[in-house]
């Protein structure tokens, strides 16, 4: 009795580095994403990069959903487990979102404010993959757990402080000359801070699960 049930543990392990694959595909994302800003020619080739890691991190959640379903040990509450995923997953879906909104209006030049809400969301990304890489010891790093939820946190709020001093010069710009130009380009600002806004999500979860179980 005591055989099969050791068998099962090794159950929860997959979840973790399930998480961890979706992790690394999401930073792959998110420096996809920034290449895609230096603009011209690196608009192009940067673009499938992006769809593929989408693709790819759809996979992956993909896979643990259906894992929640048929196993019977996991690490976590197998709704918390979704939540995780999910929350993962959204980030590099709205990865895509702004990949497509750049390549549907033929955007090749960006606003210095659009390259660094961009390279913040790489050192989110980065975040999340060493957060995500901690849930299995959970109790040993639920300090630096915490430590980085909140850099996380801190990070969503540098974006939206990016985002207004950048859509603010951007109307000074072209608001008055070219409304097609601003709107483009608020439109790629907003879906800059969506990205944000979901790794502070992603964040949110994995708060949650370190005063649960931490």
């Amino acid at each position: 009795m005591l055989g099969w049930f050791h068998a099962l543990m090794p159950q929860e392990q997959k979840f973790f580095d399930m998480f961890a694959k979706h992790s690394e595909v999401v930073v792959s994302g998110a420096e996809a994403l920034r290449a895609m800003l230096e603009g011209g020619d690196a608009v192009e080739k940067n673009y499938q990069l992006v769809m593929d890691h989408e693709q790819a991190a759809d996979n992956v959640t993909r896979d643990v959903l259906i894992a929640v379903r048929r196993n019977f040990i996991t690490p976590f509450d197998r709704s918390v487990i979704r939540s995780l995923i999910t929350s993962m997953d959204n980030g590099i879906d709205q990865m895509q979102k702004t990949a497509k909104t750049i390549r549907m209006f033929d955007v090749h030049t960006f606003e210095p404010e659009m390259k660094e809400m961009a390279d913040v969301i790489v050192d989110a990304a980065k975040l999340v993959r060493e957060a995500v890489s901690l849930l299995g010891s959970l109790r040993e790093k639920a300090g630096r757990l915490a430590a980085l939820t909140e850099k996380i946190s801190q990070i969503e709020g540098r974006a939206d402080e990016l985002h207004d001093v950048g859509l603010k010069a951007l109307y000074q710009k072209v608001g008055g000359s070219n409304a097609m130009a601003f709107f483009v380009g608020n439109e790629i600002y907003d879906h800059l801070e969506k990205i944000t806004d979901r790794f502070d999500d992603v964040a949110n979860e994995i708060h949650g699960i370190v005063i649960e179980h931490g």
